[in-house]
C-alpha cells in the first residue's frame, strides 16, 4: 500500500500483471508534479468537449473523489465543481480530503470513462472497489454515461493538423499495448501453472490419505467392537 494512501473499508484490488504495472514502476521515481501539465490539458478538453459531464455533478460540487490507478503511483483527485473544477495528479490523499475513492487497475478505469463497459458488474466483480459515498460515485458515473468520451478522439480533436499523426501513433501503441497484455497474459499462466498443478496433486492425495484414515478407523471400530 502506497503511504497515506485512502485505504478505508473494502479490500483493495490487486494490481494486474501487465504493461502498464510496469510502466508503473517506472514512474515510481517521477514527481507528480510533472504529470500534472497532462492532466491539466485533458481535464480542458473535457470542459471544452463534455461540458455537460460537470453541469450535471454541480450538486456534489464540494464531493472531491479520489481515482485510484493501483498499477500506477500516483493517484488522481477530482473536484468536480463546475466552476472551478480540477484534476490533481498526488502520491496519496489524506481521507478526510475525499469524499469518496475508486480503485482500480487504468486500463478498467478509462474502460469505465469511456462506457465501454458495465460499471454495475465490474463493481460487483470486485475488480473495482469503492470506498466512501457510494452516491457520490453513483452521480459520477452516471455524469459520464451517454457524454461520449473518446479520450483519442477528444484529444485529436485539439491538436489540428497533429490529429492524424496522433491517432496513428495512439492507435499502434493502443496495438503494441494488446500484443503486451496477451505476451503478459501467456507468461503469468506459464509461471503459475507448475504451481496450480502441484496445489491439485496435494489435494488430491490429502484427499485419498483422508479416506484411508476414515477407513482405518472404521476398522478399527469394528475391532474393538469384535
Amino acid at each position: 500500500m502506497r503511504q497515506g494512501q485512502t485505504r478505508t473499508g473494502a479490500k483493495p484490488v490487486t494490481p494486474p500483471f501487465s504493461p502498464v504495472l510496469l510502466l508503473g514502476m517506472a514512474l515510481q521515481p517521477v514527481r507528480p508534479a510533472l504529470l500534472q501539465p497532462l492532466f491539466d490539458a485533458m481535464l480542458r478538453v473535457i470542459r471544452r468537449r463534455h461540458p455537460d459531464i460537470l453541469e450535471r455533478m454541480a450538486d456534489y460540487s464540494d464531493k472531491a473523489v479520489c481515482i485510484d490507478p493501483v498499477d500506477l503511483p500516483f493517484v488522481i483527485l477530482l473536484e468536480p465543481n463546475p466552476d472551478a473544477p480540477a484534476l490533481t495528479v498526488r502520491r496519496a490523499v489524506d481521507p478526510a480530503e475525499v469524499a469518496a475513492t475508486i480503485h482500480g487497475p487504468l486500463e478498467m478505469l478509462i474502460a469505465l470513462a469511456e462506457g465501454k463497459v458495465d460499471g454495475d458488474a465490474l463493481f460487483f466483480s470486485r475488480r473495482l472497489v469503492i470506498e466512501g459515498d457510494t452516491e457520490v460515485v453513483v452521480a459520477l458515473r452516471n455524469a459520464i454515461d451517454g457524454a461520449g468520451i473518446d479520450l483519442i478522439e477528444d484529444i485529436s480533436a485539439e491538436l489540428g493538423p497533429l490529429a492524424r499523426p496522433f491517432r496513428s501513433a495512439a492507435g499502434a501503441a493502443i496495438g503494441l499495448m494488446g500484443r503486451m497484455r496477451d505476451d503478459f497474459e501467456t507468461l503469468r499462466n506459464a509461471l503459475i501453472a507448475p504451481a496450480v498443478k502441484d496445489v491439485h496433486s496435494q489435494d488430491s492425495r490429502i484427499t485419498q490419505l483422508e479416506t484411508e484414515l476414515k477407513q482405518l478407523r472404521k476398522a478399527a471400530r469394528r475391532g474393538g467392537a469384535a
